[in-house]
């Protein structure tokens, strides 16, 4: 038997207001982090050594904390900056360079750049309305933001910190991701019940795939070798596993309630969804595409990310 390689899962809990690591050779969490009112979305550095996470409040319920993009020293577990991001952010990406973050302000309707190491505010763009996911293209160019309620996919000049087009997609986009070589972006449309593949050098859609009837995509995470695409189905409460040769769906693997967030172990063996409604995290074999494990964390998880 092949041994696994040792990952860390990070899964962001709404409702407790933590990041839980997870290592993936023993599926146990072995730290919990106080982060906040409402984390949401994370992206690691590109040397793996910060998770930065963007915190938020609940709508009409009194927030703890202030609204912001934090950065954690994963080795110590600390936090070790806080950024001013503005108001209610949700989805965070970074630039391949490591040197800026991007973030989703879902209630303001617009999308904030900010310089990781300086802390300063490069840009607060207009964008779709409700942003959420965003996700910046591997060879620095673009950056995507889904408008959940406008539909549409605002393509952001990462070079130019502007503004480049605005893109139609399904209805409520929420997830988008970037291929390795950066020609192609999926996005998962929740109440559309698809996901739209984007040529992403023309920023125009070039084929949909309509998922299960009870389908609702919002999470979604490439295997290392980008053969298949893996997304969290939502109120489907399963993983959709998608052929990108043929964008297909191959195989349907049911997980816990609510699937919101997805990860994938560095080594492709290993699937983590983050559960909201059942209050924990299942643990699936890639390659059997059976439930392994199922890891009870409490609260709400919303986000997943590996390393």
């Amino acid at each position: 038997m092949i041994a696994l390689l040792l990952a860390t899962v990070f899964i962001s809990n709404e409702r407790a207001g933590t990041v839980a690591l997870i290592d993936s050779s023993s599926n146990k969490v072995t730290a919990t982090i106080p982060v906040g009112t409402r984390p949401r979305g994370m992206a690691l550095s590109p040397d793996g050594k910060r998770l930065y996470v963007a915190v938020s409040h609940f709508r009409g319920e009194p927030s703890r904390t202030r609204d912001e993009g934090i950065a954690i020293d994963v080795a110590s577990r600390k936090i070790v900056q806080r950024y001013d991001v503005g108001t209610d952010p949700e989805g965070i990406a970074i630039a391949p360079d490591g040197k800026r973050i991007y973030l989703a302000n879902e209630d303001a309707g617009y999308a904030s750049i900010v310089e990781t190491k300086s802390g300063k505010s490069v840009a607060a763009l207009v964008v779709g309305t409700e942003p959420e996911g965003v996700a910046a293209s591997p060879d620095g160019r673009w950056v995507y933001v889904t408008g959940e309620s406008s539909n549409t996919i605002t393509v952001l000049d990462a070079k130019a910190s502007g503004v480049k087009t605005n893109v139609l997609v399904d209805a409520r986009p929420r997830g988008v991701l970037f291929t390795r070589d950066s020609s192609r972006a999926y996005v998962t449309c929740e109440v559309g019940g698809a996901v739209d593949v984007l040529d992403a050098r023309q920023h125009r859609i070039i084929s949909k795939l309509r998922l299960g009837k009870t389908d609702k995509p919002v999470g979604l995470v490439l295997s290392p070798d980008e053969k298949r695409l893996y997304v969290a189905t939502g109120r489907g409460n399963s993983i959709a596993v998608i052929d990108t040769a043929t964008l297909t769906v191959i195989r349907t693997v049911p997980v816990g309630q609510r699937p919101w967030g997805i990860a994938i172990t560095p080594d492709g063996r290993r699937l983590y969804t983050a559960n909201g409604i059942s209050k924990d995290v299942s643990v699936v074999d890639a390659a059997t595409l059976k439930v392994v494990g199922t890891i009870p964390l409490g609260g709400a998880p919303w986000g997943a990310i590996a390393r």
